[in-house]
């Protein structure tokens, strides 16, 4: 009986629970039922996975503190993903829990909602949807709760998710429109009325309307009961106050952030902090109290993973006082720091490579904007600006390296014997001490290693060439310090910087092998033993004491002796004494320094720079073509960094060449501009002529073209115009040579590339071009003219016969032209004939007929033969096949 009466009881509050999960029925029961466990089961859930998406987000977002950030923190859309793939898991599931939620619980019936829980399960679809980058659906989430659910107590929160979903679908107008609307209701309080406002504000930025939107922010800033929305606030109002050049307002407000502490994300304090010192004096400022503050922060260990930012503040600030070396050291420490911010990084990369071409030290400054590009967007103006400058910095390196040697070889070639013999010995003491050092160094390694219990037996581990301590034992790739170059990406890494597990040197075969190998090609084989260098540590010792004592000090003469490079004859015979070679090196110092003073001037605008190298050219008394360019070059620099200057050098200018270009340009006679005196138009008008091939008179003009404009940026382009016209008058060869001393004059401008590319490419196949190709397609009949006599009377009535004789033919194949061969030759050309037969045929014609009487010898090639004939100028050739 009992069993039977559990039954019935059981299949009663089946058929009970089932009634109540119903969506079909409105009834007390069904309301309720469907409303708890959609609020307490599915919706719990998919907000917990929601708030979790959240707070990822906020943690994985990079926030870019060199643009003015924005108020809510986003996904990235660019972010890689696969198809249908979710950036953030939480998010997928959020949204999946709110679908779930309104297809099983959702009771619309009669034309409403019944179930009071759905307007939930619809924001948090949309909330879903927005943080996943899909806002067209979210869009329609939100909508649909203000359509069905307008007595819903969410839709202030939904009316303020759709206005933020407008903004990022770029509807900032309709975004403003709606949200000044909402504000207006009164009904509208707290966290709500803080994100209406902070987003209103978000949408002003977007419009570029400042003002309005430090308002709302403000507002936002006054109610969000969020601790780090409050200090987001005040940062960005910070940064739009900086946009509007209001220091002191932007410093409140910054110190605002500061005054938090600790219920500010530290990241705030720090970047605050940062900004502060962008507007810090650099000449009537607390100095002390600057550097009191920083390294304050540098000390604080809660302030660790912002040393990158830290450091690079006080690099700066060093940087501007002119202290090149604390600013190095800082910019090196603030790289070591690992930064995860990319624009820091190449701001350090950038910041050192200025400093070291300030020092002439360009083939590092050049390895260090190596560095600086590869943390740059390459479609940025800074990156291209970079770029650009970097390309210059090899022409930059090329002279400075070849005035730098010839000016030394020069200065002690011309010394007499005696002073010649001293200034190597004295550069031999110095030499001594450094390979003493080495050496030291070498054996301190070798030392360390023998006490950490890794030294090799067999031989010292390292040479006096190998890398340094601070290289070998360093644990982590770190940044060059004051003479190192760069090692993070984009720059070359020294011996002592290696990858793999462990950066300790021992535990690196490759770097021990290197040691090895160098010790062993300066030092040869030396025994294991303590002081097997003693000598080299006199020397060292002695040096402190008496650097000019150096010499005398050695305790092991023979080892010095076999050494050339401790002689002076070693150096002395390697210096030249034929006058040709001496006049060869002074004329390629002096075109480097001019090279060089027109490359500070246009490409770098370094004013000073410029006129140092300009200034030294003049004093080595250069060749005639280089002393008007050069003094006008300097007129046009003193013109910015020292007027006086600039009104003397006008006078020589004028009195030693009154009729120079240069004169008459600054007699006002002729402007820059002009067509007499501009290089561009000077080319386009040379350049047409040669496409009319008028190229003996193009030719004639291009040397005294490239004499005039010597230095200028055009000069390549007439280079190449002249390699193309001495191509096409002298032939192949010639022309070869033309493209080779473009290519090597002018290795990094357009037209040296371009000819590089010619003599790579296109020379080759010229080369292999040969007479007497077979089954030719087409042939010729060819007079030759002498190039003077061109348009004499002789040779216009040839070219009005032959005009007559393809006017009779009425033939659209058959064509006359007038080539150029040589600079004393021509060619009257008729083109067109099918076959040999048919050119000799015509020949025949134009001899024999009574309307032409053509009496000048002609000869048939094909069309191949004569491009030969035209590009290798080998005419006699041909004809002799003929005969």
């Amino acid at each position: 009986m009992k069993t039977n009466l559990f039954k019935y009881a059981l299949s009663v509050g089946l058929v009970l629970f089932l009634l109540a999960c119903s969506t079909k029925k409105n009834s007390f029961v069904r309301r309720n039922y469907h409303a708890v466990t959609a609020e307490y089961n599915i919706l719990y859930n998919g907000g917990v996975a929601f708030d979790k998406g959240v707070e990822e987000l906020k943690g994985t977002y990079k926030d870019n503190f060199w643009e003015i950030l924005p108020v809510e923190r986003m996904q990235d859309i660019d972010a890689g993903t696969l198809p249908g793939q979710t950036k953030n898991a939480n998010f997928d599931r959020a949204e999946t829990k709110a679908i779930k939620a309104i297809q099983k619980h959702s009771m619309y019936i009669e034309g409403g909602e019944k179930n009071p829980q759905m307007d939930e399960a619809h924001l948090l679809l949309g909330k879903a949807r927005y943080y996943d980058n899909r806002f067209i659906p979210a869009l329609e989430a939100f909508n649909y709760i203000l359509y069905k659910y307008s007595n819903s107590d969410k839709i202030y929160e939904a009316k303020v998710w759709r206005e933020k979903t407008n903004i990022r679908l770029e509807n900032e107008v309709q975004a403003i429109k709606n949200l000044k609307k909402l504000l207006e209701d009164q009904k509208i309080k707290g966290q709500v009325q803080a994100d209406a406002n902070a987003i209103l504000g978000q949408a002003y930025m977007n419009l570029g309307s400042i003002d309005s939107a430090l308002v709302n922010l403000k507002v936002a800033k006054d109610l969000t009961k969020h601790n780090e929305e409050k200090a987001r606030y005040h940062f960005i109002i910070g940064q739009l106050y900086e946009s509007m050049n209001y220091p002191d307002s932007a410093y409140a407000s910054f110190q605002s952030v500061i005054d938090m502490n600790r219920r500010s994300p530290r990241r705030y304090v720090i970047q605050a902090h940062a900004k502060q010192a962008q507007q810090f004096d650099y000449k009537k400022g607390d100095t002390l109290a600057f550097l009191k503050k920083f390294n304050k922060l540098a000390e604080d260990r809660e302030n660790r993973p912002f040393l990158d930012v830290i450091n690079h503040q006080v690099a700066l600030f060093y940087d501007k006082q002119g202290n090149k070396r604390q600013a190095k050291k800082y910019y090196n420490k603030s790289l070591r720091s690992m930064s995860q911010d990319n624009y820091l990084v190449a701001s350090n990369y950038r910041n050192l490579a200025e400093i070291n071409f300030d020092d002439a030290k360009y083939l590092t400054a050049g390895q260090y904007y190596d560095s600086t590009m590869s943390k740059l967007n390459p479609k940025t103006r800074e990156f291209i600006a970079i770029k650009k400058k970097r390309e210059n910095l090899n022409d930059v390196i090329k002279y400075e390296g070849i005035a730098r040697v010839n000016d030394s070889i020069l200065y002690v070639s011309g010394l007499g014997p005696n002073e010649q013999r001293n200034y190597y010995e004295e550069y031999i003491a110095k030499l001594k001490i450094e390979e003493a050092k080495k050496a030291l160094e070498a054996e301190k390694l070798k030392t360390m290693a023998e006490n950490s219990g890794f030294s090799d037996p067999g031989a010292p581990a390292v040479g006096s060439n190998a890398s340094t301590k601070s290289e070998m034992m360093q644990s982590r790739q770190a940044p060059p310090s004051e003479e190192s170059t760069p090692k993070q990406s984009g720059a070359p890494a020294s011996a002592g910087s290696f990858t793999g597990g462990s950066t300790f040197y021992f535990y690196n075969q490759a770097t021990v092998a290197f040691g090895r190998t160098e010790f062993k090609k300066k030092w040869g084989n030396r025994p294991l033993k303590d002081n097997w260098r003693w000598s080299t540590q006199t020397i060292i010792d002695k040096a402190n004491e008496n650097p000019d004592a150096v010499a005398a000090v050695d305790e092991n003469p023979k080892t010095q002796a076999e050494d050339e490079r401790f002689t002076p004859d070693y150096y002395i015979k390697q210096l030249p004494t034929d006058p040709k070679v001496l006049d060869s090196l002074a004329k390629d110092r002096n075109f480097a320094y001019f090279q060089l003073g027109t490359i500070y001037k246009e490409k770098f605008k370094e004013y000073q720079l410029a006129a140092s190298r300009l200034e030294k050219l003049l004093v080595n008394k250069p060749e005639e073509r280089l002393v008007l360019p050069a003094k006008y070059n300097l007129f046009k620099i003193y013109e910015i960094i020292d007027p006086a200057k600039a009104a003397i050098m006008k006078q020589q200018i004028i009195a030693e060449y009154p009729d120079s270009r240069y004169a008459q340009i600054l007699l006002n006679n002729i402007s820059e501009g002009t067509i007499a005196g501009s290089p561009d138009e000077v080319y386009n008008k040379l350049f047409k002529q040669f496409e009319k091939d008028e190229l003996q008179d193009v030719l004639a003009q291009l040397d005294p073209v490239i004499e005039n404009f010597n230095g200028e940026e055009m000069v390549p382009k007439f280079e190449l115009l002249k390699a193309s016209v001495i191509g096409r008058l002298r032939g192949l060869d010639e022309y070869k040579k033309a493209l080779n001393f473009v290519a090597l004059n002018y290795p990094n401008a357009e037209e040296g590339k371009q000819a590089e590319v010619l003599l790579k490419n296109d020379i080759p196949k010229m080369e292999k071009l040969e007479l007497g190709k077979e089954n030719p397609s087409s042939w010729k009949i060819v007079f030759q003219i002498p190039y003077p006599n061109a348009n004499d009377a002789k040779t216009k009535a040839l070219t009005e016969k032959l005009k007559k004789y393809i006017t009779d033919r009425n033939s659209n194949r058959i064509t006359l032209s007038n080539d150029v061969y040589t600079m004393d030759k021509s060619f009257v050309i008729i083109h067109g004939f099918s076959s040999k037969e048919a050119a000799l045929s015509t020949i025949s014609v134009l001899k024999d007929f009574k309307g032409y009487k053509v009496s000048e010898n002609a000869f048939v090639i094909s069309n191949d033969d004569y491009k030969v004939v035209q590009i290798k100028k080998n005419l006699d050739a041909y004809l002799a096949t003929l005969k």
